[in-house]
């Protein structure tokens, strides 16, 4: 009935369908007939236009047949599957009612299976029981000869036959938990049979450690054993991802897992590491005072050699995807750092200090440690990090500039005192090889300098330039102290002017330790300095040692005054004119004297001056015609005297002066006197009113009209003289214009010594 149904309906459609396109049809043929008759000629090709269209509708009717029979054929197909289908669902809905009525008849017969669902686990315990039976009777067998095996060394194989235990009480524990989870009594019944494994496996674990402990001599000996032990601990991983991987489907693990094997092995060859590095400590401060150096030599070599094992034998027991070499170089580059952070925690001593940077900072890194070309193909240097923060750095190099500094001062003040010393020896200094006097004083200084500048500059350049800086601060320091003790020793002297014996030698050798000291400082400044800056202390320096320079040629002309002091006093006097040997006296003195300022280095010997005045008054003319020729011979003693000592120099024009003064004298026309004032000054145009005051009152006979012309004259017609001419009464003092004597004294002895 349905399937008639479906046809009819389909018929009815397709009529409406057929109708609609027939009415379509006319419509267009219409158009097409009307299309084709429009002309009259057209009328003679109707029967032609008939024939054509009758082909054309022919033949579209036949396609149009077959495809509406196609169309027939389809659906007819789709209508019988539809009730095949329909008969389907039908027979399927009858089944799941049967079904649905034998289950609720079976629910009873499903929990009376409860016995059997028991049984069949209790089998699988006991087929798992019957398959480790031959395991279980011999386990007390098996433990013992794999402690056997332990004791032998024999690893791998104890190790196999403990995976033999441990796989029999896991599995049984497995069965039980799968059984009842909640039967306890069960589970440490299985446990205490199997208690032996656990100590087994503790003491397996020993051996490995041990081997490992000693592996960087392991590998040199015996690397299969080193081998056996990384086998073993992979093994072990392997069984540990496994047990953890069956906790997760059902919440079982065997106790002891997982072992951790090989986080213990890295724990381990990390402790072995350190344990290595922290015991190259040999010897301590108070048995060797190189105890540092030592320390950090050792370790160098240590690391060094182990690294250089690794890479070419470790790496070769151990896994690839381990990356021992790196792994090592790090666990190295660890203990180090840990081990220098103790040492510098120390109370370190300045040198231990300079020592363990130089070290940290320079060695490490060099081609003698880390970057040794053995090594460089593994790893990269400059992705390490500092061994020391930069803090702790910091405080190091604080500290030592502190302890510098007190050390340097100590050292200072003994070198000064030892120095002190020398200056109370009866011997003569030592010279140098161009025969200068000199003490030890500024190599002692400087050589500590250079040797603390030497250890700096193992640092690096900055802290180079701040000892250096410091060094020179220190000096400046030092140098006001020496020039202190040089005053000191020369009022000592004066107390008692026979000690010490070789007072004016050992005062030369002071001098000229200032041109040395200054010597050496421009040495280390450009041995150790990157600047050619002045520093802050250079000008102090410089002033010091000019100023102790300077004073010591002082205390050493004062020594030949104080010798000349009686002689001089004798010149110009009745005694002198009436025939002393004063000049002689000064002369051979003055000649010894010069004989020990040979021993000063230039440019201090320019210091030397004498300043000399005494006074007389002559009676008459014969007094002034013998004083006058007394006072031309002894010029020309000077004049000898003074070419001989001055090694070239001009001394022609200082003696002159004493023969012009003598002319003065020996004029005997008073009416004269102005001209022959005249020349003098001319010569000598320095000399002042109170020079030629106390020359005409030395004379004795020019009246006061004549002192205040000749005087009066001078001043009008003043005679200015060149700054390149070399004074000689600049510096000659007049007290008093009565005491006449002494410009007289003054004029005879001025700078004769110079």
């Amino acid at each position: 009935m349905h399937e008639a149904f479906g046809y009819d309906w389909y018929f009815l459609r397709l009529r409406t369908t057929m109708e609609e396109t027939s009415r379509e049809a006319v419509a267009t043929a219409v158009q097409r007939v009307a299309g084709m008759l429009q002309r009259s000629d057209q009328l003679d090709k109707v029967e032609q236009y008939r024939r054509r269209e009758a082909r054309k509708k022919a033949s579209v009717e036949a396609r149009l047949k077959a495809a509406i029979q196609s169309q027939l054929d389809g659906v007819r197909t789709g209508l019988t599957q539809l009730h095949s289908a329909l008969l389907d669902v039908k027979d399927i809905q009858g089944s799941l009612a049967d079904v649905s009525k034998d289950w609720r008849q079976s629910i009873n017969t499903i929990e009376n299976l409860k016995d059997v669902k028991d049984a069949v686990v209790q089998h699988s315990q006991l087929a798992s029981a019957v398959e480790n039976l031959k395991n279980i009777f011999s386990v007390p067998e098996i433990v013992a000869d794999t402690q056997q095996l332990i004791e032998q060394g024999e690893l791998l194989q104890a190790h196999r036959k403990l995976m033999e235990l441990e796989c029999s009480r896991d599995d049984l524990m497995y069965e039980q938990y799968r059984m009842d989870s909640k039967n306890t009594s069960d589970m440490n019944l299985i446990s205490i049979y199997f208690e032996d494994v656990q100590g087994l496996s503790d003491e397996l674990a020993k051996q490995l450690w041990m081997v490992l402990q000693r592996s960087m001599v392991t590998v040199r000996r015996d690397p299969t054993m080193l081998v056996s032990v990384v086998r073993i601990i992979e093994r072990e991983v392997k069984i540990d991802r496994r047990m953890v991987d069956r906790k997760k489907q059902s919440g079982f693990i065997p106790p002891g897992r997982p072992k951790r094997w090989k986080d213990k092995m890295f724990e381990v060859l990390e402790g072995t590491v350190s344990t290595r590095i922290e015991g190259t400590q040999s010897v301590t401060r108070e048995a060797d005072k190189m105890w540092l150096v030592r320390l950090l030599e050792i370790t160098r070599k240590y690391v060094l050699d182990d690294l250089i094992v690794v890479k070419n034998l470790m790496v070769q027991c151990f896994p690839q995807h381990y990356d021992t070499f790196n792994r090592f170089f790090g666990l190295y580059h660890n203990a180090v750092s840990s081990r220098v952070k103790e040492l510098a925690a120390e109370d370190l001593e300045a040198n231990e200090i300079v020592s363990m940077l130089t070290w940290v900072l320079n060695t490490y890194k060099s081609v003698e440690m880390m970057g040794h070309p053995d090594l460089a193909s593994e790893c990269d240097i400059n992705a390490l990090e500092a061994l020391l923060p930069q803090d702790v750095v910091d405080d190091l190099l604080s500290k030592y500039v502190k302890t510098f500094t007190s050390n340097i001062t100590g050292w200072l003040r003994k070198a000064l005192e030892t120095d002190k010393k020398d200056w109370q020896k009866e011997t003569e200094p030592e010279a140098d090889q161009d025969g200068y006097y000199q003490t030890t004083l500024p190599a002692i200084v400087f050589q500590m300098f250079e040797q603390n500048l030497q250890v700096a500059a193992q640092i690096d350049g900055d802290f180079k330039e701040q000892v250096l800086k410091l060094c020179l601060k220190q000096m400046n320091t030092f140098l006001i102290r020496y020039r202190e003790e040089a005053v000191t020793y020369k009022e000592e002297h004066l107390r008692d002017r026979q000690l010490p014996q070789c007072y004016v030698q050992y005062m030369i050798a002071i001098i000229n330790n200032c041109q040395t000291f200054k010597e050496s400082i421009n040495s280390l400044k450009r041995k150790y300095s990157q600047s050619s800056e002045p520093t802050d202390s250079d000008a102090a320096i410089e002033r010091t040692l000019s100023e102790v320079a300077k004073e010591g040629c002082q205390f050493l002309l004062d020594e030949v005054f104080l010798d000349l002091e009686h002689h001089l006093y004798e010149l110009m006097t009745r005694k002198w004119l009436t025939g002393s040997h004063a000049v002689d006296t000064i002369c051979v003195t003055v000649e010894d004297y010069f004989n020990d300022f040979n021993k000063i280095k230039k440019p201090f010997n320019q210091y030397i001056k004498a300043v000399m005045q005494k006074r007389i008054t002559f009676k008459n003319a014969d007094e002034r015609r013998e004083g006058a020729d007394r006072m031309i011979k002894e010029a020309d003693q000077f004049k000898f005297l003074f070419r001989k000592l001055a090694a070239g120099e001009d001394t022609d024009r200082l003696c002159g002066a004493i023969a012009a003064i003598a002319e003065v004298f020996k004029l005997t026309d008073p009416t004269l006197l102005f001209l022959e004032v005249t020349t003098l000054v001319s010569k000598y145009p320095d000399i002042r009113e109170e020079h030629i005051q106390a020359l005409l009152a030395v004379r004795g006979d020019a009246s006061r009209e004549m002192r205040q012309m000749i005087i009066g004259t001078l001043s009008e017609n003043k005679v200015t003289y060149s700054a390149v001419t070399q004074p000689i009464f600049k510096d000659i003092a007049v007290p008093t214009i009565t005491n006449t004597m002494t410009s007289m004294t003054s004029m005879a002895t001025a700078k004769l010594l110079k």
